[in-house]
């Protein structure tokens, strides 16, 4: 079997491999790649790009498209750009190598969680920007980092800051559970944080 190039491919999908194939990777995860791919997806899309450094090399990275009706709260679609650690003995394909074999399926780390999301995400505007689609809500799109570790160099340090604030986020979307389906499912805050002051008696 072999890797099809991409001429033979739906271009979302050379544009996943590509994603696929930039090592965020913990302990170590190459963030500046990942920022240029993003701003680069925002220039070929006509989007706002925003980069916000939270903490010294952590960045996370803001696509936005501007609605009709500023007024509004805005549409937050958030997703992670490191990925768990990599034991090469455990596959069978080079992890960062984005290798599609002959029925379609495409070997990676982070390919569900969560590179597909975020590229989804890319498509989904993409494709309503080409069909001349606007909306009233603004929509961004917040790439962080640091998810994989817990997120205090990412996503908790940005919501603390002003720039956060600015996005005036009324409905957001997150990552989810694979599923083999054409069905989507939504959970309605799936994870709540509860903790107690207390020593229960």
């Amino acid at each position: 079997m072999t890797s099809k190039g991409p001429e033979e491919e739906h271009p979302s999908v050379t544009l996943f491999r590509q994603y696929l194939r930039i090592r965020t990777v913990q302990p170590k995860p190459d963030y500046g790649a990942a920022v240029a791919f993003f701003e680069e997806r925002a220039r070929q899309l006509g989007l706002g790009c925003q980069k916000v450094e939270v903490a010294p090399g952590y960045v996370v990275t803001v696509l936005t498209w501007p609605g009709t009706n500023p007024a509004l709260s805005s549409i937050l679609l958030n997703s992670h750009t490191d990925v768990v650690p990599v034991f090469k003995e455990h596959w069978s394909h080079d992890p960062f190598e984005a290798f599609k074999d002959s029925e379609g399926y495409i070997y990676g780390r982070g390919a569900q969680d969560m590179k597909c999301v975020s590229i989804q995400y890319l498509e989904a505007v993409r494709r309503l920007k080409v069909e001349g689609h606007r909306f009233p809500r603004t929509i961004h799109m917040t790439f962080v980092p640091d998810e994989e570790v817990g997120g205090h160099q990412g996503m908790e340090l940005f919501v603390q800051r002003p720039e956060f604030h600015a996005l005036r986020a009324g409905f957001a979307l997150d990552e989810g559970i694979a599923n083999p389906t054409d069905a989507f499912t939504v959970f309605y805050s799936e994870r709540s944080p509860w903790c107690c002051s207390q020593t229960p008696t």
